[in-house]
């Protein structure tokens, strides 16, 4: 979803796309990590949810899929960030990306043992690590567009060249106006 509501804010096409590209993808990776989870879930008996320590989420979810950490912080919109400042939030959903890679390196550890999710968690890893370098393309379109005097000074949707500044002086040595 943090994608998805970036890509409203961001005033180039080509990383626009990326957003859209990459948020639509990881709806699908949502879909197939709650298949995975069911598919895990769905014949317990109580007494191999209690021993698998799934019983607190049992009384409230039986084995339905609810969002949550594995700490079991539910999901929350909070998690993530979409600011409108394109450097700022690709810079974000870049580290989102390595904490994600990070998240299935730990999930595979943990699943040697059986190859179909192992497989799957492989595969979304990989996607991972996709999207960091797509977004990292997407980042650097960005910077291809500022002034290279101002690198990361200015936001470049706010701080447009063409504006009426009183300060002709600000204007000519910044290539921004700043009041």
């Amino acid at each position: 979803m943090r994608y998805l509501s970036q890509r409203f804010a961001m005033p180039y096409r080509e990383v626009m796309g990326i957003l859209t590209d990459i948020g639509t993808e990881e709806l699908n990776h949502m879909e197939m990590i709650c298949t995975i989870v069911h598919q895990l879930t769905r014949n317990l008996t109580v007494e191999q949810i209690k021993e698998q320590g799934f019983a607190d989420y049992y009384v409230d979810h039986t084995t339905g899929l609810w969002p949550q950490a594995a700490s079991g912080e539910p999901f929350s919109a909070s998690t993530f960030q979409s600011t409108g400042d394109p450097i700022t939030d690709l810079t974000e959903d870049m580290a989102a990306e390595e904490r994600a890679r990070t998240t299935y390196d730990n999930l595979l550890r943990l699943v040697k043992d059986d190859p179909e999710v192992y497989d799957v968690l492989k595969f979304l890893r990989a996607r991972e690590v996709v999207h960091f370098q797509r977004f990292g393309e997407g980042l650097r379109i960005v910077q291809d567009h500022l002034d290279s005097r101002n690198f990361y000074a200015f936001n470049p949707a706010f701080d447009k060249k063409d504006c009426s500044c009183s300060n002709k002086t600000i204007r000519k040595n910044s290539g921004n106006c700043r009041k």
